[in-house]
């Protein structure tokens, strides 16, 4: 589908079953009285193109859940409600190939969030980590195969080597945490509109561990897009607690969290 075709997608204004409205796009910001826009379930206007565009977005950045970016009104807090991928496929006017790539998009991102699965460097069949505390996994394949218990390290995917289980790293040379090393080396950045507040320019999400980016505009508090779970970027508390003492766009009370030196382990229950 090309760029020209995206831009002719349009609502049929004969359509009785949605609700058009005539203030701007609050996605983009657009004002333009000859563009026909709808609004979501939350009450926020889009149009096909921008709804689109602001979803496909969220699946580039490995987001399977759609959530709306406006501004709830009169505040500089964003909207966040979930919208149904069905009311997505409808007012973003998909097509059968938008439609296709959404869906195997969102099955991917959804089995990644929920299974903690990598491919056993042994027979290179997916094994999935029961215990995602413990690094040490048995492969059912390769031990029937062998006929002896076979373990590899979820870290550094070689064959175990010592003993198990642990949380750090097995006894194999130059086994450690990518995602630590670059939380140690990251670059450091200044968040201009939280009085230029100094922090590294990366975070591992203190709910789930997956690794943050802040992309210096805006406030400090940032939404994980893994765990959905919104934390404060300086002080590395869920939002809600940073603002007991603090707000969007002031230093923390507790100061600037120093550079993490682990990875927070996910527990969904």
């Amino acid at each position: 589908m090309t760029e020209q075709q995206r831009e002719e997608k349009r609502y049929d204004p004969k359509d009785k079953t949605l609700k058009f409205v005539t203030r701007q796009d609050d996605i983009t910001g657009d004002d333009d009285p000859e563009t026909c826009r709808a609004e979501m379930s939350c009450g926020h206007a889009v149009t096909p193109q921008s709804l689109t565009a602001w979803c496909r977005s969220l699946l580039d950045q490995g987001q399977h859940k759609f959530m709306c970016p406006a501004l709830k009104e009169d505040t500089v807090q964003r909207c966040n409600a979930e919208w149904p991928y069905v009311e997505v496929r409808r007012l973003a006017v998909l097509t059968q190939e938008e439609q296709s790539h959404f869906e195997e998009t969102m099955a991917v991102l959804a089995a990644a969030e929920y299974c903690e699965h990598k491919t056993c460097p042994g027979c290179q069949t997916f094994v999935e980590r029961a215990d995602i505390t413990n690094l040490c996994v048995m492969c059912t394949i390769c031990t029937a195969e062998k006929g002896c218990t076979f373990q590899f390290c979820w870290q550094c995917m070689r064959e175990w080597k010592g003993p198990g289980p642990r949380s750090d790293r097995c006894d194999n040379t130059g086994c450690t945490n990518p995602d630590i090393e670059k939380l140690a080396k990251c670059r450091e950045i200044k968040l201009p509109e939280v009085n230029n507040v100094s922090c590294p320019s990366m975070r591992a999400c203190p709910t789930c561990g997956n690794l943050v980016e802040h992309d210096t505009t805006g406030c400090k508090n940032v939404i994980c897009n893994r765990c959905r779970v919104e934390f404060c970027f300086v002080c590395l508390k869920v939002t809600q607690v940073c603002l007991q003492s603090s707000s969007y766009f002031i230093g923390c009370s507790d100061g600037v969290a120093p550079r993490q030196t682990s990875i927070p382990s996910w527990n969904r229950n």
